[in-house]
């Protein structure tokens, strides 16, 4: 299968059936347009940048969760998640102080892959085992993408940031933190865990 000739819905079916590549291949083709229009509405670059590392993540959880349905329509899936993160961003920098709030990983939710409804106590004790069973299998990240993961997911810096801090280039980082979710996807398969997807 030659990627850069497939469609977006063959892409999405391959990544679907296991090949992480072709989510790269969807990253490349679709990244100039949706940074764009992404940093034709924040206007800062950095920004644009994290909001796109951020939509791709929502396309991550919703493909590996079963509930892409838009058939042959990626790239307005794509722009309709980047926009609603947008206007998140702007609605959140109204209401709170522009300061990273830390997050320990006893009290990160992590990425929200964990339902939030109505609970029982079995509920409770069964989010409990997936927590501790999902930080179990991302400490089984390469050193590199874990140190990425953490950062972005737990301190909230940026990848600007991150690429200060770990003297990498921004691309570097944005592709560790792709690569960690594609393994941590993995890691999901190989050892059968059950999530309860919201």
């Amino acid at each position: 299968m030659l990627l850069h000739k497939s469609t977006d819905k063959d892409l999405v079916t391959a990544y679907i059936n296991g090949n992480p590549n072709a989510l790269d291949e969807l990253v490349v083709r679709h990244q100039s347009r949706v940074l764009s229009f992404i940093n034709s509405k924040v206007r800062n670059q950095q920004l644009a940048e994290d909001i796109f590392q951020d939509a791709f993540f929502k396309v991550i959880k919703s493909l590996n969760a079963g509930k892409y349905n838009e058939e042959g329509k990626f790239l307005p899936w794509l722009m309709r998640i980047s926009h609603n993160l947008v206007i998140d961003y702007f609605r959140k920098n109204k209401r709170m102080p522009k300061v990273a709030q830390s997050k320990s990983l006893e009290n990160f939710n992590i990425f929200d892959v964990i339902g939030n409804g109505e609970k029982s106590k079995e509920d409770d004790i069964m989010e409990g085992e997936q927590v501790e069973t999902l930080k179990r299998l991302i400490s089984e990240l390469p050193k590199e993408q874990l140190e990425v993961l953490v950062m972005r997911h737990y301190e909230d810096l940026s990848f600007k940031e991150i690429s200060e801090k770990t003297g990498v280039s921004i691309n570097t980082a944005l592709g560790r933190m792709r690569y960690a979710l594609i393994n941590i996807r993995k890691l999901i398969k190989e050892n059968n865990v059950d999530l309860i997807i919201n």
